[in-house]
């Protein structure tokens, strides 16, 4: 395959285009250890040695400092490898690794997750935030079904009808209705606000 160009990121890395539309990144020592040029023919065993010896460890140490700083997705990871521009099998490859150690878990991610916004946070509104986290629809069920029962819901709402001192003796129609309309932003469902704002 062709080296197609070279696009400078910054003063330590160089950007390596492929004509087949592939790129990595590599540092410029790394360039010239290489002796890679523009419109040169990169063979196949020159570019499974870089890979090898450099995008996969570098991919790997790349993902384990990520989930260092925090636990992420399988989704986010991917993500953050793809800003780094590198080759879709490196990346197979590093998320391969975390995953053979358990270091990358979207269940137990799912789980911290709900257990963790669970008193602040609507089922529905953690459901929509892990799904869009790149969470499986299968695991965030599973941990909603885990972590979530009709009386955490309640709970809550009865919570936040506290801390907005609302009392539905004293609370006028539209003083009920505001209520209401602010436990549906918060993601609660109607059937619950219902049922504590009847009772509160």
């Amino acid at each position: 395959m062709q080296i197609q160009q070279f696009e400078k990121l910054d003063k330590k890395r160089v950007r390596v285009l492929l004509e087949d539309g592939n790129s990595f990144v590599l540092y410029y020592g790394e360039k010239k250890r290489y002796e890679l040029e523009e419109g040169m023919e990169l063979s196949e065993e020159v570019f499974q040695e870089i890979t090898s010896e450099v995008l996969v460890p570098r991919a790997r140490k790349r993902v384990m400092h990520l989930l260092e700083r925090m636990d992420r997705t399988e989704s986010q990871l991917r993500a953050k490898l793809k800003q780094g521009y590198y080759p879709e099998d490196v990346i197979e490859e590093a998320i391969s690794y975390v995953k053979g150690y358990h270091y990358l878990d979207d269940l137990r991610f799912a789980q911290n997750y709900v257990r963790n916004h669970k008193d602040q946070k609507s089922q529905r509104i953690i459901e929509v935030e892990l799904l869009r986290r790149g969470v499986a629809k299968d695991f965030v069920q599973q941990a909603l079904e885990e972590e979530y029962c009709e009386e955490n819901e309640r709970d809550l709402i009865l919570k936040w009808t506290q801390k907005k001192h609302y009392s539905s003796e004293t609370a006028d129609l539209k003083e009920k209705q505001r209520m209401y309309q602010f436990l549906l932003r918060k993601g609660f469902h109607w059937n619950d606000i219902l049922y504590v704002l009847e009772r509160v």
